[in-house]
């Protein structure tokens, strides 16, 4: 599939787990997604900072884990949408809890 990250000769699942969305794109990719469809560029437009090449290239990387669905259409102009599978829509909540979890912690450091 794709170059292990961290070692895991022992098979710890929160390893695995940070091997697939331990990166600095994948968890925001999966967010912005959500349960909706999006073209490229909608993609693109939603998270800001990251190239088109890495961009690119990190969806790839998800479709083959799974993660994601690739929709071409046979269109002129071609039309790709991307969308979560239903692996990539169980992580959801998580990176939900995630972002509340992050709230807090502004809401916090902001009374300091």
């Amino acid at each position: 599939m794709s170059k292990c990250l961290i070692s895991n000769p022992h098979g710890c699942p929160i390893t695995h787990t940070m091997n697939i969305i331990g990166n600095k794109w994948t968890p925001i990719i999966i967010y912005a997604l959500g349960e909706k469809k999006l073209r490229f560029g909608e993609i693109a437009v939603r998270i800001a900072g990251i190239s088109r090449k890495v961009l690119t290239e990190q969806l790839k990387m998800l479709e083959l884990r799974g993660i994601i669905n690739r929709q071409a259409y046979a269109e002129i102009p071609p039309r790709v949408e991307y969308s979560l599978t239903r692996k990539g829509r169980d992580i959801l909540p998580i990176l939900n809890q995630l972002c509340h979890w992050s709230r807090d912690i502004i809401v916090e450091e902001e009374k300091v």
